[in-house]
């Protein structure tokens, strides 16, 4: 089956393959127009003792989905063992609007009910929102929309963007922000906004995901954003309208504790490689990164951006070692010492980093080539240190560092393309065999599939 629809291009791993390889998701297809009665949104709305504002909620935002909304849809009110007469108005707002139901949890949690209740959906679309309304029903659609079309994997309305307006007090814009950049320092996190109660996921996605987000309370958000980023997932971001309730009941401090103690839980399983990630990184067959044009090297840009960020510590390194043996060396001795010593960590950080190699597996190979590349950028810096010499004489220390910035720079250049075209060029060989093997299984299969089926006949 072909899951390209750019024609003359043929993808290079097949959809079957990558399946096998990284979980069982389908490419993306947009829904399908007029799919019968059947909701294709589910929009949840968590609460814990809302008896005053439920009614009002639900019956304005159904107000809003039979006005706008063009597909068949449900809301579900998921209380989270309410105490109060919310599960009443609850049963009286489900007998009411034929679209709305009520599932009842008997523990606290809006993580707990958002898993509970989406994992057991039918709905190709699944989304929440909070009780309080806070966020205006008009991007609503727009959330959803790029989940319909299968353009993306999950939708949140980000209160932080710069096309948002928002009506809210210094303390929590205070908090959100720094909250945020918390998110960015420590999980490199790229989206905009963790907590805003207002988000939308595909079925599909969260039926892979949602098992392995561990979180049941506040956290729950940014652990499946998380968790979903690094996956490789594609997180659209719509610009919201919203207006602070000041009636809330969130208990800030404990929220952000627990947020906290999240984030470092997060983090460690990240670094310890802890968590199956596996299971969802590149799950669609419609990948345009599982494809390879001719005359186009998979992986340029990313592999220029690594060598660059390598590349740049490692001047940084030598010229350190240099200034350090300089002062009881001659300026060949040090250069040499600075630039083998440099070189051997540059090979090493280009090797993982840069080109992606784990495992000792050619790894004296690769250093020994290593060293030769080396060998090429030291003729470079001490020609150019014997031709300052022969220019100028006794050269002020400064005026060496010049040089040997600038021949450092050429000899960067030449290195990348040595380790691509020779030193770790049998990692792109080793990948490109690991696809045609794929290719020509996939092809066996397929042939003894078409052998079945004519026996059978």
């Amino acid at each position: 089956m072909r899951t390209d629809s750019s024609p003359g291009i043929e993808p290079t791993v097949s959809a079957s393959t990558v399946s096998a390889r990284f979980g069982t998701l389908p490419a993306r297809e947009h829904l399908p127009a007029g799919s019968g009665d059947a909701p294709v949104l589910d929009v949840v709305i968590p609460v814990y003792n809302e008896e005053k504002d439920l009614g009002e909620c639900v019956r304005r935002l159904h107000h809003h989905l039979v006005r706008t909304f063009p597909y068949p849809f449900r809301i579900t009110v998921a209380d989270n063992a309410s105490n109060d007469s919310t599960p009443k108005v609850a049963h009286e707002l489900a007998t009411e609007l034929p679209e709305a139901t009520y599932f009842r949890l008997e523990q606290k949690g809006r993580g707990r009910a958002l898993r509970t209740v989406w994992s057991a959906s039918d709905a190709p679309v699944l989304a929440y929102m909070d009780v309080d309304l806070s966020t205006d029903l008009n991007a609503l659609l727009p959330l959803v929309a790029p989940l319909i079309s299968g353009h993306s994997d999950l939708a949140i309305g980000s209160r932080l963007a710069r096309a948002s307006r928002v009506v809210r007090g210094t303390k929590r814009e205070f908090i959100s922000r720094t909250y945020n950049l918390i998110l960015r320092g420590s999980l490199q996190a790229r989206f905009s906004d963790a907590q805003c109660g207002f988000k939308a996921i595909r079925r599909d996605v969260a039926q892979v995901l949602l098992p392995l987000v561990e979180d049941t309370g506040w956290f729950f958000d940014t652990e499946m954003l998380v968790l979903a980023e690094r996956a490789g997932l594609r997180i659209h971001e719509v610009p919201v309208d919203w207006v602070d309730d000041p009636n809330s009941t969130v208990h800030i401090v404990k929220t952000a504790t627990d947020d906290l103690k999240g984030v470092w839980r997060v983090g460690r399983a990240l670094a310890t490689g802890s968590l199956p990630l596996d299971r969802l990184a590149r799950p669609f067959g419609d990948d345009p990164r599982d494809r390879e044009l001719t005359d186009v090297p998979k992986g340029l840009a990313r592999q220029l951006l690594g060598f660059c960020v390598v590349g740049a510590l490692s001047t940084l390194l030598f010229l350190l070692l240099y200034s350090g043996f300089r002062t009881f060396s001659g300026a060949q001795l040090a250069n040499a010492a600075a630039l083998f010593v440099s070189a051997i960590a540059n090979t090493a950080a280009n090797r993982r980093l840069t080109f992606g190699v784990r495992g000792r597996d050619k790894a004296v190979r690769h250093q020994a080539q290593g060293i030769v590349v080396f060998g090429i950028g030291w003729a470079l810096t001490s020609g150019s240190l014997a031709a300052l010499d022969t220019a100028s004489g006794n050269a002020a220390h400064s005026t060496e560092l010049i040089v040997l910035i600038a021949a450092n720079l050429a000899a960067t250049i030449l290195r990348f393309l040595l380790f691509r075209a020779w030193v770790f060029n049998d990692q792109r060989s080793d990948q490109r065999s690991d696809q045609g093997s794929d290719q020509r299984s996939g092809q066996r299969s397929g042939q003894r599939h078409e052998t079945d089926s004519g026996t059978q006949r």
